[in-house]
């Protein structure tokens, strides 16, 4: 009797650690809605916050997912070349260009962040698939980004003016 006792304690505490390691495993999830056309908005919320963020959860040993759905006022932090484009007449955004670029790169590269561009918002800009950089993916629209990462559960921040 004593052995069948101890037999199913352990069973449970097994079962236990494993419900416990699986629900701990699993990542953080979060989809920024980036329609913002301020430069300061951008840096501060989405490039400084990705980070800061990525950093607090692996703290806690536990893994950040971003994804960036951009659309709105947020196109022209996403050219190769704005000066190019409509945005040509923005001088903060021409100056600070290259570094930007440079920023952008290093949060998919080092942080893994996705982003994902409205193509619709595209068209009716005039921004062709070329004007782009090629680590940001084209998406039919910025709701369909949106609904499909919210109902892979992530959680929902908006980035506005």
């Amino acid at each position: 009797m004593k052995k069948i006792i101890l037999l199913l304690l352990i069973i449970q505490f097994t079962l236990f650690a494993q419900e416990t390691n699986s629900t701990e495993e699993k990542s953080i999830k979060v989809v920024y809605d980036l329609t913002t056309k301020e430069l300061s908005n951008f840096e501060r919320r989405i490039l400084k916050a990705i980070v800061a963020n990525k950093a607090h959860y692996e703290a806690s040993l536990k893994e950040l997912d971003v994804t960036v759905v951009i659309h709105g006022g947020a196109y022209k932090f996403f050219l190769i070349n704005p000066s190019n484009s409509i945005y040509s007449k923005e001088s903060e955004l021409i100056k600070s260009h290259k570094a930007l670029a440079k920023r952008i790169k290093s949060m998919v590269e080092n942080y893994e962040v996705e982003f994902v561009i409205c193509e619709i918002g595209m068209e009716k800009r005039k921004i062709n698939k070329s004007d782009i950089y090629p680590f940001v993916k084209i998406i039919p629209n910025s709701m369909i980004g949106l609904i499909d990462r919210q109902n892979e559960g992530y959680a929902y921040l908006p980035v506005g003016d």
